[in-house]
């Protein structure tokens, strides 16, 4: 697990990423999810390999059932890509890495 994800609650949110000065990736995943547990090791590659031009952050939509509405969150995992406290892009369901990298690359 990378050091450099950043955990979200629902108090966090506003702070963490509306608020951000860096785009953020936030996923929004769940325990029972199995193609959340498929992406989550390649989320932590790509915290790392885009430290400084990216935040990436995890929401646990379980354990925070507030903020997943006000996105209109339906399905898991849902990746939304945040920049200057709006969204830019949005992915549902599992990518591979090469999806995700371009998914990035042509939003940021």
């Amino acid at each position: 697990m990378s050091d450099k994800m950043v955990y979200l609650t629902d108090d966090s949110f506003d702070t963490d990423v509306l608020k951000s000065d860096t785009p953020v990736l936030v996923d929004y995943w769940a325990e029972w999810c199995g193609p959340c547990k498929m992406i989550a090791p390649i989320l932590d590659e790509i915290a790392d390999e885009y430290e400084g031009r990216l935040k990436v952050a995890k929401l646990n939509i379980d354990e925070n059932p507030a903020t997943p509405p006000k996105f209109g969150i339906r399905g898991i995992p849902t990746l939304m890509l945040f920049k200057n406290g709006e969204v830019e892009a949005t992915k549902v369901g599992a990518l591979s890495k090469s999806q995700l990298t371009a998914f990035i690359d042509q939003n940021l």
